[in-house]
């Protein structure tokens, strides 16, 4: 599993599954997309407008990607 954050876009992706493969997206809510891959599990969690929805510092590990 691997959990990372734009702070650019405000955009939390926790990703469940690290094998290369196709996904379809699926937006759950507004501000909730799924990945779904292959055999129709969920592959990846994308989060819109995070720091809204979640307690950012109360999620590790995080690989925190800083704007330029």
């Amino acid at each position: 599993m691997n959990v990372s954050y734009n702070d650019r876009t405000d955009l939390l992706y926790i990703r469940l599954d690290d094998r290369k493969q196709q996904v379809v997206n699926v937006r759950v809510t507004e501000d909730i997309v799924l990945d779904i891959g292959e055999d129709d599990r969920i592959v990846g969690i994308e989060i819109l407008d995070a720091s809204r929805h979640v307690s950012l510092d109360r999620i590790l590990p995080v690989e925190y990607m800083a704007s330029a």
